[in-house]
């Protein structure tokens, strides 16, 4: 098979300073293939996340440069319409355009629900998904002029529902609705917009779970961050077949996340003690797939599994 390459390509990649992360790991990739990267991070951390070692787009950059890649540092937060603007500027300045975004940035509070205080739950959403918006808007109108453009997203396993990550998880789920709804307003402008949901050790996971951990010691021969980047490289590609999903890359194991309803039931007097007698029923059955997507109109739903064009 050819080998894939972004020649040409700029991307950007947020979160991409830290060592060992999924963003440093997704800049270097996309930069040995070619693409001019913005290396994106704000290079500090929010009180009492206690992630070990320090952010640096700078470092990251230089890591490109001397490996023969080309790429830019940015330390401009995603967390305002400001900051956002002004990454995509720097895109800009240093390339000329902007063809693809990695929105990789994020935090994760490990903490029950109710020790979680509502500030930190608005940073948490204001990073993880406002972040994410506010660098799509950003973009969106100069990728809509050009017709082309590759978003990724990522999402995380949290959102299925993890124990004291509910802010995390409420930020994460939204992320994965959102990037659907992406695909369906940027499928007529040549805008492909998919999400990944990764799992490898880094900066965050040692923070979570303590250097004693038994899973650590697992994952550091087994999930290291670059397995998961040829994931979300591919769905930068121009080459991608399809918009709207959710690709997990977990230690070199690929699959497809995806919304599913059972086939349920039909009862036009429905009452409260019909759902309690046939909840079985409600519950039982082979998922069917959502997907928002069809030949005729890219925006219309359908309840059917997307399958892209051979």
């Amino acid at each position: 098979m050819k080998e894939l390459r972004f020649d040409g390509r700029t991307a950007i990649v947020t979160g991409a300073g830290g060592n060992p992360s999924l963003g440093r790991a997704h800049a270097l990739l996309l930069a040995a293939r070619g693409a001019n990267v913005v290396v994106n991070d704000i290079g500090e951390l929010p009180a009492a996340l206690g992630y070990p070692g320090v952010g640096s787009a700078e470092a990251v950059t230089e890591e490109i440069h001397a490996a023969g890649g080309k790429a830019v540092a940015d330390t401009h937060s995603v967390v305002d319409e400001d900051g956002a603007g002004a990454i995509i500027q720097t895109a800009l300045d240093a390339f000329g355009s902007v063809d693809i975004i990695v929105n990789n940035a994020g935090i994760c509070r490990v903490v029950s629900f109710e020790e979680m205080t509502a500030a930190d739950f608005h940073q948490t959403i204001d990073v993880n998904l406002m972040g994410t918006v506010h660098t799509c808007r950003a973009a969106w109108p100069l990728m809509k002029a050009r017709g082309y453009g590759r978003i990724v997203n990522i999402s995380s396993g949290s959102m299925t529902g993890l124990a004291w990550q509910s802010a995390y998880a409420a930020a994460k789920g939204a992320v994965f609705s959102f990037t659907r709804a992406l695909a369906s307003d940027g499928a007529e402008f040549g805008i492909k917009a998919n999400s990944v949901i990764p799992g490898a050790l880094t900066r965050m996971v040692y923070a979570a779970q303590g250097a004693a951990s038994s899973f650590i010691a697992r994952a550091k021969d087994t999930m290291p961050p670059e397995i998961v980047s040829p994931a979300v490289a591919f769905l930068a590609h121009e080459s991608v077949p399809f918009t709207g999903e959710c690709i997990e890359s977990l230690g070199g194991h690929l699959s497809r996340f995806y919304l599913a309803r059972t086939p349920g039931f039909d009862d036009p007097r429905m009452t409260i003690e019909t759902v309690a007698e046939r909840w079985q029923e409600i519950m039982a059955g082979t998922a069917e797939g959502l997907s928002l997507h069809n030949e005729a109109d890219p925006r219309e739903w359908s309840p059917k599994p997307y399958i892209p064009a051979a």
